[in-house]
């Protein structure tokens, strides 16, 4: 989850710029969704992650 909390502070730091910096916002907005896709895609690899370890004990 440490991770998901990075991921998160950059997309954060991506659209305060882009709300700073006029002249580039767009190249800032986009980071911004990349960090975003990120961090959906780290929560869904967790709840993978919880799902398979959960199967594995229910199995056993």
């Amino acid at each position: 989850m440490n991770r998901l909390i990075e991921i998160r502070s950059q997309e954060l730091f991506c659209r305060e710029r882009a709300a700073l910096d006029s002249e580039r916002r767009v190249f800032w907005l986009a980071q911004a969704e990349e960090w975003e896709q990120r961090a959906l895609d780290e929560i869904a690899y967790h709840f993978r992650e919880c799902n398979l370890a959960g199967a594995e004990l229910a199995a056993a």
